[in-house]
């Protein structure tokens, strides 16, 4: 049997969520279409003899139809190691053990969202969202680059003007699908909760804690602290940079992202 750890490009889910509250809330009658590459490292031990390189490459294409929202996201991804890490999967057994160094790639697992936005109930009140991921098993599980099962992820996101600063917070939960190829499996909850700050019209500051209950039964709990930039680069490009550090072993030594997104 092959334990297998966790790494998480999941944090940009979070900005994506916040900065589609802020576009609806200016008027939440208008179309905005957005389309998105990123670039995920990671690397770390993750409790093993030797590290794990992730490259994660989504590209994703998201619209907003009034309140409602919808987002596609395909990833290309590679992974260097001992065969002991998936992407937003942690520490569950694989049926075919393994402790060569190896490189394997191919497409990821793909993401299909679907948003949607409560009126306020007053001009003061919060901005309330519910969100709804499928993940669909289009990575090849046998090279370690998904789990070969269907997810579904249903969170709800809230946020709150506090002066210049927005307050806001994600809390949901992950029904994964179960395979004999990978034991340990388990439905999991996760929580985050955040503070962003514009600097001026082109800069924000941002900053959240990212909790998530172990993935299965073989690995421990996430606590990550993820400090966050948006750079608005011209009316219709953007790009977001982020790091990740970690308090337990399910999370990587080294971790940072970057998107790049055009809107209109």
């Amino acid at each position: 049997m092959k334990k297998l750890n966790i790494i998480v490009p999941h944090q940009l889910a979070v900005i994506a969520a916040l900065s589609s509250t802020q576009v609806l809330s200016q008027d939440y009658r208008d179309i905005k279409q957005t389309l998105s590459v990123a670039s995920y490292y990671s690397s770390g031990d993750y409790g093993e003899d030797s590290d794990t390189d992730i490259l994660y490459f989504p590209l994703s294409y998201g619209a907003n139809f009034g309140k409602w929202g919808l987002q596609v996201t395909v990833p290309h991804l590679q992974v260097e190691g001992i065969g002991n890490v998936l992407v937003n999967i942690g520490g569950i057994s694989r049926a075919v053990a393994g402790t060569q160094r190896e490189r394997n790639s191919g497409i990821g697992d793909s993401v299909v969202s679907f948003s949607y936005q409560t009126d306020p109930v007053s001009e003061n009140s919060p901005f309330i969202d519910f969100r709804l991921d499928v993940k669909i098993p289009t990575a090849d599980r046998k090279k370690g680059l998904g789990t070969g099962e269907t997810d579904i992820s249903a969170q709800v996101d809230i946020s709150q003007n506090y002066g210049s600063s927005v307050l806001f917070s994600t809390i949901g939960y992950t029904f994964r699908g179960k395979t004999d190829f990978y034991e340990g499996l388990q439905n999991s909850a996760f929580v985050q909760l955040g503070l962003a700050r514009p600097i001026n019209s082109q800069w924000n500051l941002g900053v959240f804690y990212d909790y998530r209950e172990a993935a299965s039964s073989f690995s421990p709990e996430i606590h990550e602290i993820v400090p966050y930039f948006s750079w608005q680069i011209a009316s219709n490009w953007s790009f977001t940079g982020l790091a990740a550090f970690g308090f337990t072993e399910a999370s990587a030594g080294t971790a940072i992202l970057g998107q790049l997104s055009y809107s209109w």
